[in-house]
């Protein structure tokens, strides 16, 4: 009977497809992600590349990830213990190094956009874009080295803060389009755009600013592999996990598409060029609850409540950025033997205090670069270009692990397999590891700006090179500690 008890209490503790696609859902998907595919694809031609990028990218993804996690269900490390288990310990240095590195424009962009969202919570969006570069930048590197000096202290319960921060907007996500489409029928004498569903509206210009722009979509649809732990506490995971990341596509894809409807009842699509653009990138999310409230007779409530959940995000995130993907370098055993001894020095609250310094000194250059900006949305639009470029880096170990993986398959048991053939699952493992590589590349191509596309490339030229020269100081260092036994 006991026996029975222990059955039904460990069945019960099991993960539901649908609660799996839930979890993946809030962790993949923002609002932000439907303003930056309307504002770079003008407007609802985005669709047809939504669907494209979720058929041919997205889907055999999450599914890799899948398979992954469930053939290394006892490894915490994510994708640098994957590369572990599958290679040897050099690769899994470089994966964590990766991983670790590609934050470095993204926390970069985590002051402009704390501040961005200050600015409109305050209603003072208008006053804060027409200032100076140099005073957005200033300002912007006062707000990171006081975060940063924030993550020195070990301050981890803003953990709970971004989580709550990050549940808010996504609730926030899905009301708008709910709100959205109802707003007609409450208040059908505002003022809609009235969409154009005409094959010529819908189908994108397959020009070089189309493909330079897919990087966009690829940074906004990464990042399954956080939910990796959770594939062998799913009931019957052979099964249900397929059909959880199958959900979790479709509503991924529906969110999309119902989201850039929801913004072309608002906005026109083929406005969005030159300046305005920029402007939309920066501020295009603020922009739409604002109309929203408008709609709905409450004034500015809409985006004040927007603004103050972002800004608590981007701050929060901004630490945890600082901190984590640090922690998650230095604390693994396998990457440690390959950094430098003066990056594992620790404080007396346990955080890299050289380690940090270090992110200071890159981020803080990238924060200097960006001088060149021309103004607040100026400086956002690059950063959300760089971020596109970098980001998507770290999803290259992914495929690359899975790859090995199933060169070795025999070798690795698992429950779950994304594809039986492992000729097709080598297949779709190369293709999406190309696609990345490929929309990174392409990425780094401003139209605009030639000096800028050259900061682009040369962000992760840098950065791969550091990541080689740590190494060699590390052998070095060891040497000279042996010879001097």
């Amino acid at each position: 009977m006991a026996k029975d008890n222990s059955s039904t209490q460990k069945s019960n503790q099991k993960i539901k497809w649908y609660m799996l696609a839930f979890m993946a859902f809030s962790t993949v998907w923002g609002f932000g992600n439907v303003t930056n595919g309307f504002g770079y694809f003008h407007g609802t031609q985005v669709i047809f590349s939504w669907i494209m990028m979720f058929a041919l990218y997205f889907v055999p993804y999450a599914l890799m990830v899948g398979e992954l996690g469930s053939a290394f269900k006892n490894a915490g490390g994510g994708v640098t213990s994957w590369v572990l288990e599958t290679t040897n310990p050099k690769l899994a240095y470089y994966a964590g190094y990766t991983y670790w590195v590609v934050h470095i424009p993204y926390i970069a962009s985590k002051g402009s956009g704390g501040l961005k969202a200050l600015a409109w919570m305050t209603l003072k969006n208008d006053w804060y874009d027409s200032l100076p570069s140099w005073q957005v930048q200033l300002a912007t590197g006062v707000v990171f080295l006081f975060f940063a000096w924030v993550a020195s202290r070990g301050l981890n319960p803003l953990k709970a803060l971004a989580t709550a921060a990050g549940s808010s907007m996504f609730i926030m996500s899905i009301l708008f389009i709910l709100m959205m489409f109802a707003a007609p029928i409450i208040n059908p004498n505002a003022t809609y755009i009235p969409l154009d569903w005409s094959w010529d509206a819908l189908i994108p210009k397959f020009n070089v600013e189309y493909f330079t722009s897919l990087s966009i979509l690829v940074f906004a649809v990464g990042g399954c592999e956080k939910i990796s732990p959770y594939v062998n506490k799913v009931e019957n995971p052979a099964k249900n996990f397929p059909k959880g990341m199958i959900a979790l596509a479709i509503m991924v894809m529906v969110c999309a598409i119902l989201g850039t409807v929801a913004l072309g009842m608002m906005f026109s699509g083929a406005e969005i060029t030159g300046e305005a653009q920029a402007s939309f990138i920066a501020n295009g999310a603020y922009e739409a609850f604002q109309r929203l409230g408008e709609y709905y007779h409450v004034g500015n409530l809409f985006v004040i409540f927007y603004g103050a959940c972002n800004a608590v995000g981007q701050f929060s995130t901004l630490v945890l950025s600082i901190d984590a993907p640090l922690r998650m370098l230095l604390d693994d055993e396998s990457a440690r033997q390959y950094v430098p001894k003066q990056l594992l020095k620790k404080n007396q609250y346990g955080a890299y205090t050289n380690g940090i310094k270090l992110v200071v000194v890159l981020s803080g250059s990238i924060i200097a670069i960006q001088l060149l900006g021309k103004d607040a949305s100026d400086i956002i639009t690059w950063l959300t270009r760089l971020n596109s470029v970098c980001m998507p880096l770290r999803y290259l170990w992914v495929f690359f692990a899975y790859i090995m993986l199933r060169k070795q398959s025999a070798k690795f048991p698992r429950d779950y397999q994304f594809v039986k053939n492992n000729k097709v699952a080598l297949f779709f493992g190369v293709w999406c590891f190309v696609i990345t590589a490929t929309f990174c590349i392409l990425g780094m191509y401003d139209s605009q700006d030639p000096m800028r596309t050259v900061l682009n490339a040369l962000s992760p030229f840098v950065f791969i090179l550091l990541g080689m020269i740590m190494p060699m100081i590390r052998k070095r260092q060891d040497e000279k500690a042996v010879s001097s036994k």
